[in-house]
């Protein structure tokens, strides 16, 4: 599902129009963006968690040529699902 076809369904199901509902599924993502730039925790109840992770660097392995390939240090988004977002997609 595109976020295309998520508004589509959203002013489907609402009666408003897709340019509103667009907005405001823009303004989710972007605040949910902003937030985990910001190193911050976003928390949507039985939906799920995203948080960023540091990954700290390490030593890699070209698998072409063998050679040791030194890998920095970054930050990563991680998402964790919620309990109903488990059973549903579990199809319990």
């Amino acid at each position: 599902m595109t976020k295309r076809d998520l508004v589509v369904k959203i002013a489907q199901q609402t009666g408003l129009t897709q340019c509103d509902i667009k907005n405001v599924v823009e303004g989710v993502l972007d605040g949910i963006t902003d937030a985990l730039a910001a190193g911050d925790k976003v928390e949507l109840r039985n939906f799920g968690i995203f948080k960023v992770k540091s990954r700290r660097s390490r030593v890699g392995r070209n698998p072409r040529t063998g050679s040791v390939v030194p890998i920095e240090s970054k930050k990563v988004s991680i998402f964790k699902p919620g309990k109903v977002m488990k059973k549903k997609v579990e199809g319990d």
